[in-house]
């Protein structure tokens, strides 16, 4: 099935390469019974299909989350998700890799809820040695309620990708010569969430949550994880050199063209001082 419905999607060429991309990247298939606990939410999270899928949900009261059993020094992360859909405003839900602890590492998957018929904001960021303030930020090509897609996290000594259905959205590369902290010496667990933001999430606060909609949820599936555990031998993995070819890098570019709506290298007003080095460094 094809993953673009914008007429100035690439061609035949760029979609068979996400196929082949798909298909050398060895993913092993997790189980949230086995592999992930919920950590909060008191019942609002559940695990279903013998462990194969979980859902979160927010009241009034409380949102939810989960996070994986084992932490993780550099790997692929996959999940499949379906966001709330209908009235999702005020909502955040998450699929995010941290640390922990003072000067923690976190690597950011949020979606943004919205008003009805307004689509999705996916946020993403990368902290390191505790500092954040990369935010880029996207209206995805599909609607992410209506069925499953998969948001893919590689993280490597080299490199960072953001993959949304094998698509890279956004590259963050490793400039620590150029002084710019990148995570690499911390292991982070998964963690997924959903939870109440209503006072920045939805047009900067300007649009509240309608808990008369509650409760809100939504759904996880297969979680697969290809890394290196904490503490344990890292197997020989595409993941651990991955990089976007020249097809990869037209498919970021038209992602960044026709989706993007934010990138803090971009953002003047809020870095008066200039923009960061790594946005000089990186095309993308």
């Amino acid at each position: 099935m094809a993953i673009y419905s914008n007429s100035k999607a690439p061609n035949l060429l760029v979609i068979a390469y996400f196929v082949v991309l798909a298909c050398f990247t060895t993913l092993s298939a997790a189980n949230f019974i086995r592999d992930a606990e919920i950590t909060w939410g008191d019942g609002r999270g559940k695990v279903l299909e013998g462990g194969r899928g979980l859902s979160l949900s927010l009241d009034q009261y409380s949102g939810s989350g989960f996070q994986s059993k084992n932490e993780y020094l550099f790997g692929r992360f996959d999940m499949q998700l379906k966001l709330v859909p209908g009235n999702s405003a005020g909502t955040v839900t998450t699929f995010f890799l941290s640390s922990q602890g003072e000067g923690h590492d976190e690597i950011d998957f949020e979606f943004l809820g919205n008003s009805t018929g307004e689509p999705y904001t996916v946020h993403t960021n990368v902290y390191a040695q505790g500092k954040g303030n990369k935010e880029q930020q996207f209206r995805l090509w599909f609607d992410p309620t209506a069925t499953f897609h998969t948001y893919s996290i590689v993280w490597n000594p080299q490199r960072i990708i953001f993959l949304v259905d094998n698509s890279p959205i956004r590259v963050f590369h490793n400039h620590e010569t150029s002084g710019i902290a990148f995570p690499k010496s911390q292991p982070m667990r998964v963690y997924c969430s959903l939870w109440n933001a209503d006072d920045w999430a939805t047009q900067g606060g300007r649009v509240k949550t309608d808990w008369a909609l509650a409760p809100f949820v939504a759904n996880y599936r297969n979680f697969n994880i290809n890394g290196c555990a904490s503490g344990g031998s890292c197997g020989s993995s595409s993941w651990q050199t991955l990089e976007l070819d020249s097809k990869g890098r037209n498919r970021l570019r038209w992602v960044q063209q026709n989706h993007m709506v934010y990138n803090y290298c971009a953002d003047s007003q809020r870095f008066p001082q200039g923009v960061s080095i790594e946005c000089k460094r990186s095309r993308f």
